[in-house]
């Protein structure tokens, strides 16, 4: 077995990064105290999609990512999370920046950071996430420093990336054996059962685990994402390990990363 602990934090981000943080520190402990060596936040924790993004962005050594990283550091766990990055012409970059102590490079010293920018931007169901957004056009994955076990594989994606499956089939070739994905998910009819569906599927497709952190369901979105919450914790076979429901919460799940391996030697698509 190659276990490792993993958390997806649920929470309801407002427009005001320096509150959201707040939420951040108060879950990260949490997590850590629940023995998470990572803890997930859901896409858009720094401000909630509504919010006048150009003037919130702020850079990867902003005080938002600066935050980021002291509870991440105080608490020794990997923290992802969802935030608004300044992009070259004049709109933003929805990055998800992960750090945290046990990040290391291929030769297994500490790397501290990987920033993932949104590649498929949300242009559905009436919303027009390009109109404000750039997006990314890298795949990243990262390496996590388990005790006792090889590093893990981790791969990064966001919320709209999740319709897309040769994304996660490339994290997959690429060696991904965790892919964790912060969600702003928006309500409406048949949204939940997409969700579910695609979450499963993607695991599938990638022959990994995944992690998924969405934020929490509001009432009365309309046509702004925000969040259906439903967070969850899903297995190379597709099989749902946990999840929670619309409420704000913290899911904490025991993953085993030797399960990857096994399935892509029996089922090899990759």
């Amino acid at each position: 077995m190659r276990p490792m602990t993993v958390a997806a934090a649920q929470l309801v981000a407002g427009p005001d990064p320096h509150a959201n943080l707040t939420q951040v520190r108060r879950l990260t402990a949490a997590a850590a105290d629940a023995g998470a060596q990572l803890v997930a936040f859901p896409e858009a924790t720094m401000a909630c999609f509504g919010s006048r993004l150009s003037e919130i962005a702020e850079p990867l050594n902003g005080p938002f990512a600066d935050g980021l990283r002291d509870a991440a550091h105080e608490h020794g766990i990997v923290i992802v999370a969802g935030m608004f990055e300044p992009a070259q012409d004049g709109r933003v970059h929805n990055t998800v920046l992960a750090v945290g102590p046990a990040i290391v490079d291929p030769g297994g010293q500490p790397a501290g950071e990987a920033a993932y920018r949104k590649i498929h931007l949300f242009d559905a169901f009436g919303a027009q996430e390009s109109a404000t957004v750039c997006p990314g056009s890298e795949l990243v994955t990262l390496q996590l420093a388990i005790a006792g076990s090889e590093p893990a594989a981790v791969g990064l994606a966001t919320c709209f990336d999740v319709r897309f499956a040769d994304q996660f089939s490339a994290l997959g070739r690429a060696g991904a054996e965790l892919i964790v994905m912060p969600a702003s998910w928006g309500d409406g009819p048949g949204k939940a059962a997409q969700w579910d569906l695609l979450t499963r599927a993607r695991a599938v497709d990638a022959q990994a685990w995944l992690l998924a952190a969405g934020q929490a369901w509001v009432a009365g979105q309309g046509a702004t994402p925000l969040g259906i919450g439903r967070s969850v914790t899903v297995d190379p076979m597709g099989q749902v390990r946990a999840q929670l429901g619309h409420e704000p919460g913290l899911l904490v799940t025991t993953i085993d990363l030797a399960t990857v391996a096994d399935t892509r030697a029996r089922i090899p698509i990759l």
